[in-house]
């Protein structure tokens, strides 16, 4: 698997560190099978970025904890087809506010790698395909980020 890590300069410093970003990123892909050629961008930003993002990508004028953006639409993702052994399957981008993490686990009473942990994961979720726009989608979805969080282990 593939997994590009971009922090910006101003959160280099700050724990985790890149290893352990690609750690929770293999562990996601990983738990959900994903396709060993597969292809992540994980970008760990601030709140100007992200909500920058935010407006000009989803039309919404407000900061957010993670966006994701998928190279495969959820309707492509369900097709099967042959792709060259060489081919990397690119499923897209997840963009984290490393502030906004920092906010949300001093509310949720957790540490900052948990809440990192946690909106990585649910950013990978996206790009394969899940949602949370109705109960059942949001249960499923919840699910699955508790059983890759137990799978990791240790936050």
């Amino acid at each position: 698997m593939d997994i590009d890590i971009l922090i910006d300069k101003e959160f280099k410093n700050k724990p985790p560190v890149e290893e352990w970003f690609k750690k929770v990123v293999f562990t996601a892909l990983t738990a959900e099978q994903a396709d060993p050629s597969a292809q992540v961008s994980l970008f760990i930003t601030g709140q100007e970025k992200v909500h920058q993002l935010n407006l000009e990508y989803l039309g919404e004028d407000r900061p957010t904890d993670v966006l994701s953006f998928p190279m495969i639409t959820p309707e492509e993702s369900g097709k099967t087809f042959v792709t060259p052994p060489d081919s990397i399957v690119h499923l897209g981008e997840v963009i984290i506010s490393y502030p906004q993490a920092a906010i949300q686990a001093e509310e949720h009473g957790h540490s900052v790698d948990r809440e990192m942990a946690v909106l990585i994961i649910h950013g990978i979720l996206h790009l394969l395909g899940y949602d949370h726009d109705v109960p059942e989608a949001e249960a499923k979805m919840k699910g699955r980020e508790q059983y890759i969080l137990r799978i990791f282990g240790d936050l």
